[in-house]
């Protein structure tokens, strides 16, 4: 167990209790769940950086920093679309967000005995922060808009955004995989 690790395996833990905040009107519990986000966005992003700085990588870490990180999302988008955050059309950008996290997981899953990685491209990393936000802005809904007019339509258009930088991305990573897989195909 490292500080890397610790920090992964600390999103899981943040997850239910976020997610149970949903379940508990008023303010307070909206603005607690937003700092939880906040803080599990932020081990998000420390988590791999502190593994590759510290030089403290590990095979636990390579497969439990993107486990965490879909069921994260994956529940978090759940969650909204139940609490009328992500009603009617707006769950769209979600189905397209989660549908393309099952693709690149069973790209890489696939390829990953044949030694070939997928890297994550610039693009990726940018619609990860625009995700990101938009689900923060989500998070804390209406309650936002003391601080921000708009909050909830915020959220909304921005994981929209998001979205369509994922049906790039993951068109992307489909092409790189499937040149992979039908190269298995021909060696075979």
């Amino acid at each position: 167990m490292n500080l890397p690790n610790i920090l992964t395996l600390s999103r899981m833990v943040m997850l239910p209790v976020l997610i149970g905040l949903f379940f508990v009107p008023g303010a307070v519990a909206a603005w607690t769940a937003l700092g939880l986000y906040i803080i599990s966005a932020v081990t998000d992003f420390l988590d791999g950086y502190l593994a590759r700085s510290m030089n403290a990588t590990s095979a636990l870490g390579r497969f439990l920093d993107p486990i965490s990180d879909k069921i994260f999302v994956a529940a978090l988008l759940v969650a909204l679309v139940a609490f009328d955050r992500l009603p009617d059309l707006w769950i769209i950008p979600a189905i397209v967000i989660l549908s393309r996290e099952f693709m690149v997981s069973g790209l890489r899953e696939y390829l990953g005995p044949y030694n070939i990685q997928i890297p994550v491209s610039r693009l990726a990393k940018w619609k990860t922060a625009i995700q990101m936000t938009a689900l923060g802005f989500l998070v804390i809904g209406d309650y936002g808009d003391v601080l921000v007019p708009g909050t909830l339509a915020i959220g909304q258009w921005g994981l929209a955004a998001a979205a369509l930088i994922t049906l790039y991305t993951g068109w992307s990573y489909l092409k790189a995989g499937i040149l992979h897989i039908t190269d298995q195909d021909k060696r075979t």
